[in-house]
């Protein structure tokens, strides 16, 4: 997956950056990533996901 941002003629290049950097967020590219950093086994997540519903609840 690749996020590609043409320069516009009359742009900036920190326009065009901001635009590229919108267009990551909106795909999902770095959650993505930040998932997949490191594993977590199946029981690690349940607990995980349990306290972070307990956290939500207060």
């Amino acid at each position: 997956m690749t996020v590609k941002v043409v320069v516009r003629e009359g742009e900036s290049l920190d326009d065009a950056v901001r635009r590229w950097k919108r267009n990551v967020n909106k795909s999902g590219i770095l959650l993505e990533t930040r998932k997949r950093e490191c594993f977590y086994p199946t029981s690690l997540k349940r607990k995980m996901k349990s306290e972070m519903a307990r956290r939500k609840k207060w």
